[in-house]
C-alpha cells in the first residue's frame, strides 16, 4: 500500500468520524435549556440538546462552515425558523449544521473516489464524474432531509397531542385557574405524552415571567412550532380576550374542532392505504403468487406435454 492509498484511508477516517460526531451532537440536548428548565419549581428537567458536543463540532467545523452559511440575514432566514420547528435552539447549531453540510459535500466525493480507486472499479471519465456529483449532492442535501424529518416528526407529535392539551386546559380554566397557571399545569401533565408540547408551554410560561405580554408570548409559540392548529389556538385566545368571551367555552369548541380535524386526517391516511398498496401488490406480491400457482403447472407441461407434442 503506497502513500496515496494511506492518505485516502486517513481522509476517509477523519470525514466519517467528524460526520458521526456532528450528527449525534445535533440530537443532544442543550445544557443552557436544562438550567433554564431548572428555574421551574415543579417541572422536571428536560433532556433537551446538551451543548457540549455541539459546541465542539461547531468549533471544529467553523472554518469550513462559512462556505455554506449565509453571510448576512441568517437570523431571519427560513433555515433558522426550521431549527426552531425542530426544537433545536442551541446557538452553535447553525455553525455545526453548515459545517457538517460542507464536510459531507466535500468528503463524500473524496471517499467515493478512494473506494472506487482501491476497489479497481471500471468507472472512468464521465461515469466517475457523475458518481462524484451524485455523492456531492447527497452530502449537500442530506442534512436538509434529516432536518426536515425532525421538523415533521415534532410537528406531528404536537398536532396529535394538542387537542388533549386543550381539554386539560379547559378543565383547569373551569376549575378557576388563570390561563398562565392552566398552561403550566398542562405542561406538567403532558410531559410523558408529548415532551415537545410540554417544553413549548414551559417556554411560554418563562416568557410571561420575563415580562412579555400574553399575546406576544402565544404568538411566539405559534412561530416556534409552525403548526397551523397552534396558530389558530393563539388567534382564538387573542380574540376571546379582546371581545370578552368565555375562554373556557372557546377552548371547548376549539378542542372539539381540532379533534375532528385529527380524526379526518386519520381517515384520509387510511383511505390512501389502498393506493399505496397497489404498486407493492403489482410488482412484488402478484409475481410471487403467480410463480407459486403457475410454477408446478408449467413444470408439468414441460415434462409431459412438450415431449408428447414433439413425438417422443
Amino acid at each position: 500500500m503506497n502513500l496515496t492509498e494511506l492518505g485516502f484511508l486517513a481522509l476517509i477516517f477523519v470525514v466519517v468520524v467528524s460526520s458521526v460526531l456532528g450528527l449525534s451532537a445535533l440530537m443532544r440536548p442543550n445544557a443552557a435549556r436544562r438550567r433554564l428548565m431548572g428555574l421551574e419549581a415543579n417541572g422536571p428537567e428536560q433532556p433537551l440538546l446538551k451543548g457540549r458536543w455541539l459546541h465542539w463540532v461547531a468549533d471544529l467545523t467553523r472554518p469550513i462552515s462559512k462556505l455554506a452559511m449565509p453571510e448576512e440575514g441568517f437570523e431571519k432566514s427560513p433555515i433558522k425558523l426550521r431549527f426552531a420547528h425542530a426544537g433545536i435552539r442551541n446557538a452553535a447549531a447553525a455553525s455545526a449544521f453548515f459545517g457538517i453540510k460542507t464536510l459531507l459535500t466535500l468528503g463524500l466525493p473524496l471517499i467515493g473516489m478512494a473506494l472506487i480507486t482501491l476497489s479497481g472499479s471500471p468507472l472512468k471519465g464521465n461515469n466517475m464524474l457523475l458518481a462524484m456529483l451524485a455523492l456531492a449532492a447527497l452530502g449537500y442535501y442530506g442534512p436538509n432531509l434529516v432536518l426536515s424529518r425532525l421538523v415533521t416528526v415534532r410537528q406531528r407529535e404536537i398536532f396529535e397531542s394538542f387537542p388533549d392539551a386543550l381539554d386539560l386546559m379547559t378543565v383547569c380554566v373551569e376549575a378557576g385557574l388563570g390561563t398562565e397557571a392552566a398552561m403550566m399545569r398542562v405542561a406538567e401533565d403532558m410531559q410523558l405524552k408529548s415532551p415537545a408540547l410540554a417544553d413549548e408551554l414551559r417556554i411560554v410560561n418563562l416568557e410571561l415571567r420575563a415580562g412579555a405580554d400574553r399575546e406576544r408570548a402565544l404568538r411566539n409559540l405559534a412561530i416556534r412550532t409552525g403548526v397551523e392548529e397552534v396558530d389558530s389556538f393563539v388567534t382564538m385566545i387573542s380574540q376571546a380576550e379582546r371581545f370578552g368571551t368565555s375562554i373556557a367555552a372557546s377552548l371547548r369548541v376549539h378542542s372539539e374542532m381540532l379533534r375532528t380535524r385529527r380524526r379526518q386526517r386519520a381517515e384520509e391516511a387510511a383511505a390512501k392505504i389502498a393506493l399505496k398498496l397497489l404498486f407493492p401488490l403489482i410488482f412484488c406480491i402478484f409475481p410471487s403468487l403467480m410463480v407459486v400457482l403457475m410454477g408446478p403447472a408449467m413444470i408439468q407441461i414441460y415434462r409431459v406435454l412438450l415431449p408428447t407434442m414433439g413425438g417422443k
